[in-house]
This record gives C-alpha cells, structure tokens and sequence, in this order.
C-alpha cells in the first residue's frame, strides 16, 4: 500500500528524484556486490593453490625435523635461538570501499641462528623449509583476511541492494503513481467542471441575445 502523501506537484517532482536516487543506488550496490564478488573468487582460487604449497611444505618441514630429532635428540632447546619475527609491514588496499590488508615479509637470507657445530644438515634443512612455511604462512594470512572482509561486505552490500530493490524502490513507485492517478483525476475533475460552466455561460448568452432580440422586433 502507498504512503499517503499529499497528491501535488511539488511532491510527485519529489517522489520521482528520490524514486530515480534509489534507482542509481541499487545499480551502484549491484555493481560493488559484483566487483566485490569477483574479487572474492579469484582470491578463493588463490587460497586454495596457496593452501595446497603450504600443506607440502608443512609435510616436508615436519618430515626434516622429525628427522633432526631422531639424529640429534630433542631440538626444543635450539628454537630459543630463533628470533621473534618483527619486520612484517602491514598497508591496505580499496576495493569498492572495502579495505584489504597487504602484508610484506622482507626477503632476507636465511642465517641459522644455532650454532651449526652442534647440529646437523637435517636440522638445517627443517630450519630452511619452516622458513618457507613461513612466508607462505603471510601470504596465505593476507588472502583469508581479505576474503573474510569481502565475505562481510558482499553481505551488507546485498542487504541494502535488497532492500532497495524490495522495499524503497516500489514504495516510491506507488507514491509516483498514487500522485499522478489523484493530479490525473483534479484534471479531468477540473476540465469537466470548466466545461460546464463555459456551456452554462454560453446558453446565458445565448438567452441573453434571444431576449434583446425578441424586445427589439
């Protein structure tokens, strides 16, 4: 049922730009839910090549220090020489409004932070593919973040398309046609009575001129 709104026009002129205005809104929400989703896609088929490396490389950095524990004994003691990874660089990107974190990991080279005299090439080899692991480890952080992101904003984005589409855009239709179908009606309602009143106003004079002439013979 329309919003009963007062049918002049003034508010008809009203009713149309904002009908036009939702309008404009839903094509632009239709057209940032589509970005948005094609982003969405190529970064899923990112993250499932990016997931299958790093499951491999997991398998072969375990295997290596599953590996140097057999050879060497526990190894837990020499991870404390391992620091604490401080040089991530974290910056943002828009993509229709919706920003995507970036993460950099500076390729640096790959020093052991054991003392190599005490260890072996097995525990090198777990040192070097953890060390892989790692960057995969950012890259694949960076993509899920984004994903959830878009997943979020693809959500909201169709909920005001939606509502656009099935809520504001027919309201201000049935307002325009509520307005123009009661103008329509005063204009004919109005051109029937001018009607009237121009053939009243002609049988007058019509009777006006019979009289004079009828006093003149």
């Amino acid at each position: 049922m329309a919003e009963q709104v007062f049918p002049t026009k003034g508010n008809l002129i009203k009713a149309k730009r904002s009908l036009q205005q939702a309008k404009q809104g839903f094509e632009l929400m239709d057209r940032k839910r589509n970005v948005l989703i094609r982003e969405m896609v190529a970064l899923t088929d990112k993250s499932k090549l990016v997931r299958g490396n790093i499951e491999q490389t997991y398998e072969k950095a375990y295997a290596a220090l599953q590996k140097a524990n057999i050879t060497l004994g526990s190894v837990s003691t020499l991870t404390q020489f391992v620091p604490e990874e401080t040089d991530l660089k974290i910056s943002f990107r828009s993509v229709m409004g919706v920003e995507l974190p970036t993460v950099e990991l500076p390729d640096k080279p790959i020093v052991p932070q054991y003392d190599i005299a005490m260890t072996n090439s097995y525990l090198d080899n777990a040192y070097i593919c953890f060390n892989e692991t790692k960057k995969l480890t950012v890259v694949l952080a960076e993509i899920e973040n984004s994903i959830y992101r878009l997943a979020v904003a693809i959500k909201k984005t169709q909920k005001r398309a939606n509502a656009l589409k099935n809520i504001i855009i027919p309201k201000y239709e049935s307002q325009v046609r509520f307005i123009s179908n009661s103008l329509e009606e005063k204009e004919r309602e109005e051109f029937s009575r001018q009607k009237v009143i121009k053939s009243t106003k002609i049988k007058k004079e019509q009777a006006q001129k019979e009289k004079e002439q009828a006093k003149t013979e």
